[in-house]
């Protein structure tokens, strides 16, 4: 009995023993994990209380949208899914304080940095120097809007939430090629613009955009990233432009666009058919109608019977008729253009790039026009850009 009770004692005692090892081996596992995401956080939290620290004497001004992305995670994960070569040269709109920047100089060749701010460049230079990489760093000072886009292979930033569209605009009808645009936008900006036909989010924003360029979603970022928190979250996204585009003119395309999305889900014919949107294209038929005129003048010396575009007279008094019209029989032109190609009851939101170009095309046949003789303000970017707000 007593040999029993020793040998059931040692069985308790090797029991407990593997339960004090099983739940010591479990515990340092899971603080080895836990210790782990502490460090990272703390890692964080470093960086962003030191950021906060340089940037304490600095009041970021809303009317600008200057949030600064404060998480390396996420800043490391733009970085990488931006697939930037050693030999290429990254444009970066709105910097900041240079968070971006420093991740884009240790593995580009160079970084060209759009920045408005003063204050904020004066950081980045500080930044960038204790670095060492200030050879490899470019700043204009200056709107990003208004001035001329340098040579570029690809784009990443963080665009401030107020110009995103006009510089998405920017970039995609711009003159310099480049290969790819990661950007950082506001979620829902992100969400129209990623919108295919059918879509409840569809606009007119994804409809010149993805007529010359394709988007792809690459991650949400939160809020809580940012400092100061703004108000709703963001998105990265990637643009990519099509190696062919359709031939045409852009500030037609868009001013057209523009026309057919005011009411996005109602039927053309309904759109069309609204007395003050027919007045508006009376009127610039009346502005093109001035721009022939004048070259049959300049050009009435060379050949009485042809214009500088080869129109004879004859054509252009066919002109003159139209714009007569009243506004009963313009809207009647109007109508029939659009049944003859069976768009009457189509919703401009359901329309694809295709079925888009193909009104566009029999309007302009039946020399209807969207856009008129507009005043240069800041060249052709300029008034590109503005046909896409606002949106």
């Amino acid at each position: 009995m007593l040999h029993r009770t020793k040998i059931l004692s040692e069985n308790i005692s090797k029991l407990n023993l593997s339960k004090h090892f099983l739940r010591q081996h479990c515990r340092t596992k899971s603080t080895r994990r836990f210790n782990n995401a502490k460090d990272e956080d703390e890692d964080y939290h470093g960086v962003r209380r030191k950021t906060e620290n340089q940037e304490a004497q600095i009041y970021l001004l809303k009317s600008r949208g200057q949030h600064l992305l404060m998480n390396p995670r996420v800043l490391n994960s733009i970085v990488q899914k931006s697939n930037i070569l050693p030999t290429d040269t990254v444009l970066e709109i709105g910097p900041g304080t240079g968070n971006l920047t420093l991740k884009l100089l240790e593995v580009a060749e160079k970084v060209i940095a759009i920045e408005i701010d003063k204050r904020m460049v004066e950081i980045l230079h500080k930044r960038v120097s204790e670095r060492g990489l200030q050879d490899r760093l470019t700043v204009i000072c200056q709107d990003a809007l208004k001035t001329e886009f340098p040579e570029f292979d690809l784009l990443v930033a963080n665009i401030p939430y107020g110009i995103s569209s006009p510089l998405v605009a920017k970039l995609v009808f711009g003159k310099n090629p480049y290969r790819s645009g990661t950007l950082l936008l506001q979620k829902e900006f992100a969400r129209r613009l990623l919108a295919n036909p059918g879509d409840s989010e569809f606009n007119r924003l994804a409809v010149n955009v993805k007529l010359v360029a394709d988007v792809e979603f690459v991650m949400n970022v939160s809020k809580k990233d940012f400092l100061p928190c703004p108000k709703v979250d963001s998105a990265v996204v990637k643009i990519h432009p099509k190696a062919e585009i359709p031939e045409l003119d852009y500030q037609e395309w868009c001013a057209f666009t523009r026309t057919c999305f005011t009411k996005k889900n109602k039927t053309l014919g309904a759109i069309f058919k609204q007395k003050r949107m027919l007045l508006e294209l009376m009127k610039l038929q009346e502005i093109k109608l001035d721009e022939v005129n004048n070259a049959i003048y300049s050009d009435y010396h060379v050949n009485d019977s042809e214009d500088e575009d080869g129109l004879h007279n004859e054509d252009n008094a066919n002109v003159s008729s139209d714009v007569g019209m009243d506004l009963n029989l313009f809207r009647e032109k109007v109508i029939d253009i659009l049944r003859s190609g069976g768009f009457e009851d189509k919703r401009p939101s359901k329309l694809s790039h295709e079925e888009l170009l193909n009104l566009l095309s029999l309007f302009n046949r039946a020399r209807l026009h969207f856009h008129g003789q507009v005043k240069p303000t800041n060249g052709k970017d300029a008034e590109l850009a503005s046909a896409f707000g606002p949106l």
